[in-house]
């Protein structure tokens, strides 16, 4: 089966990282996903420090969320930001919100709605996942989800908790 060649500008994809300087891994991711293939990174939000998921003993994450555009499909675009994350030294456990290097998450895909064994668009979890929503509001505060409701529409349900915004990052 071909891949399509559309070009899709409305891709969105979280990264996060707790070990190994998370701050430069991020920055690294973003300077990563800039020169891909078939892919321009139309932008990104500040970077963001959030606690540990369920894991309290873990060090604080490092955040951001970039906005995409690209002619790959989701499955192509995710081997990629896989590959990011591998040579970023990411460890895939078992055990789920592990500490880790770097996590690429795509969040959103344009208005597709994907729900496979590799692959769930939208997120299966952003819509409670304050490290998620809130730097993806700063760069696309009108999004509107393939479900029809608003972005700004889930952060009133979403408490920021002890998420912080750190200084711009370039």
């Amino acid at each position: 089966m071909s891949e399509s060649v559309v070009e899709n500008d409305k891709v969105f994809v979280s990264l996060g990282s707790n070990l190994s300087e998370p701050e430069r891994q991020v920055k690294q991711a973003l300077h990563e996903l800039a020169a891909l293939p078939r892919t321009k990174l139309l932008g990104h939000s500040s970077l963001y420090q959030s606690e540990p998921l369920d894991h309290a003993d873990q060090p604080a994450y490092i955040n951001a969320v970039a906005h995409l555009s690209t002619s790959f499909s989701p499955d192509r675009l995710l081997d990629h930001l896989q590959d990011i994350e591998n040579r970023a030294g990411r460890v895939r456990t078992a055990q789920r919100w592990s500490s880790r290097t770097l996590d690429i998450d795509i969040l959103l895909f344009g208005d597709k709605v994907i729900d496979t064994e590799r692959l769930t668009i939208p997120h299966y979890d952003m819509h409670r996942r304050e490290f998620v929503l809130y730097p993806l509001f700063e760069i696309a505060s009108d999004l509107q989800l393939p479900a029809g409701g608003l972005l700004k529409d889930l952060l009133l349900s979403c408490p920021k908790n002890q998420l912080k915004r750190l200084e711009d990052v370039v």
